[in-house]
């Protein structure tokens, strides 16, 4: 026999589906540096010329080696150099030299990844929150909410996030985010609420969150938004900060409207302001009150000053609750209200280290459901020419799912890895039916005995398919993966793997 014999048309197809998921999954051992994530508008970064394009492949990110010719070879270095205090930062990258000032530099960086197989909330860590809106949407209303979501938590600087739709047998509808690094706290905080601003004077709502009565917020721009200050109070510390909105024409002409029938008054120091205050409430709770200077009376005032409080033990924590304050009201202010609100089902956090365990866990298992199929097999039939075949194209089948889930940027969680396991065990029980029914009989011719054995592979085929449907919303999408990958995996088996295994057999046996 010819080792030429074995490249079939069935095989060469194989053969190059494997080269498209290769390509795909682009295995690197280039891991120099950090990656860079995201850059934020109006940052140093950004004014440098520093951009991160959407949609990405994980390893096609730019990669800083050198800062101030200091070697950057991981997290840890990258920290250190920017905590240096160094006013000027020279940026070699893999792309690239950038200059830029040491002062909101707007860099979210990552260690560089190896492949391009983007990995679930269980093998990075993070949390996932199970939500459902409160009251019945309709399918206009619920991919509205998707779709502010989505928005409020990119505009609040969260880069690494799923957020996905989901429902159950009995129609109820669901979303589930997952944003890898989070705490629950802080996911609670960005999603939990509904995140209504209403801006009152008295009882008169004069302008709300959201584009349509705001135009413009200032973020990350030391000239209109920032800490002012920071004062010692009882038990702590209490920061303020300030930023500027700008009004959209009706609005202005609203809070005209209902000033212009105010009184002045006049405090003890000869400031004049009037009777009523501008109210900041955030989901009915109240942020701030606003004295309104009294030459604003009866004005389309479109400029508008907002500010708040940040307490703490510490005047580091009164900072950080300050700064965590303005950014969660600018980002209310900028998307608007949520259509409903939200009630969190359920919500799970793993760890950074735990979710590399998980991974290692998860590898270890495929390779030795992978060995152990391996060592039945060559048990079973003591030969290794069936053995060996079996073998590598289970390992095939395997690679062929991790190049379609990257291909289709699907998160690799653990559903999807059992999902990956249980295919490749179909796989290895319709390439048994394969040898049995091809070479355990003599009566039949060998296009007879293929034609049986694949009978019976596609009607086994069909029945996993069907059995997969449910699966697909059960637990409300939880265990989608699972169904993704087992529906590929046996479909890539059927009309891919099996047909090369058979045309190997039939080689190698000289059929």
């Amino acid at each position: 026999m010819k080792i030429k014999q074995l490249f079939t048309t069935r095989v060469i197809i194989l053969l190059f589906l494997i080269l498209i998921s290769f390509l795909a999954i682009k295995p690197t051992l280039n891991t120099e540096g950090v990656a860079i994530r995201s850059v934020d508008l109006n940052s140093s970064a950004a004014f440098a010329g520093i951009v991160v394009h959407k949609n990405l492949q994980p390893t096609d990110y730019e990669r800083i080696l050198e800062i101030n010719s200091q070697k950057i070879n991981s997290l840890e270095d990258y920290s250190r150099v920017i905590d240096s205090g160094e006013e000027k930062l020279m940026i070699t990258t893999d792309r690239g030299f950038y200059t830029l000032l040491n002062e909101n530099i707007g860099i979210t960086v990552d260690r560089p990844a190896s492949n391009n197989i983007i990995r679930g909330l269980e093998l990075q860590g993070g949390t996932r929150a199970l939500i459902q809106p409160s009251e019945k949407l309709t399918e206009q209303e619920y991919q509205d909410l998707i779709d502010t979501m989505q928005n409020r938590l990119d505009v609040y600087g969260i880069k690494q996030l799923v957020i996905k739709s989901a429902s159950d047998f009995e129609g109820n509808k669901y979303v589930i985010v997952e944003i890898a690094g989070a705490t629950k706290e802080e996911v609670k905080e960005l999603i939990g609420k509904q995140g209504k601003f209403e801006a009152k004077i008295g009882d008169e709502v004069v302008f709300n969150g959201g584009d349509k009565d705001i135009t413009f917020v200032c973020r990350n721009d030391g000239t209109c938004s920032g800490i002012r200050s920071c004062n010692e109070v009882q038990g702590g510390y209490q920061c303020q900060f300030e930023f500027q909105i700008k009004l959209s024409e009706t609005a202005a002409q609203r809070q005209a409207d209902v000033t212009g029938n105010l009184d002045v008054n006049v405090s003890e120091q000869g400031y004049q302001y009037l009777e009523k205050p501008l109210d900041l409430y955030l989901d009915g709770v109240l942020v701030d009150s606003l004295n309104i200077a009294s030459d604003l009376k009866g004005k389309a005032a479109r400029d508008i000053l907002i500010s708040g409080p940040g307490i703490g033990a510490s005047q580091e924590d009164a900072l950080q609750n300050a700064n965590d304050n303005m950014k969660k009201l600018q980002t209310v202010l900028i998307t608007g209200a949520l259509p409903a609100s939200l009630n969190i089902v359920k919500m799970d956090s793993i760890s950074p280290t735990l979710g590399s365990t998980f991974e290692k866990n998860a590898l270890t298992s495929v390779l030795l459901a992978i060995l152990a199929v391996a060592v039945v097999i060559f048990i079973r039939y003591r030969n290794i020419k069936i053995a060996l075949p079996m073998v590598l194209i289970s390992s095939s089948e395997a690679f062929l799912i991790l190049g379609f889930l990257t291909l289709i940027h699907y998160n690799l969680d653990l559903a999807a890895i059992a999902g990956i396991i249980a295919a490749v065990g179909t796989g290895v029980d319709d390439q048994v039916v394969i040898v049995d029914e091809t070479l355990g009989k003599e009566s039949a011719n060998w296009k007879e005995r293929y034609k049986k054995a694949f009978f019976i592979i596609f009607a086994a085929y069909l029945t996993a398919v069907a059995s997969m449907i449910p699966l697909w919303t059960a637990g409300v999408g939880l265990l989608k993966g699972f169904a993704i990958a087992t529906v590929a995996g046996v479909t890539i088996g059927v009309f891919i793997t099996r047909p090369a295994f058979a045309s190997i057999i039939k080689v190698l046996f000289n059929e």
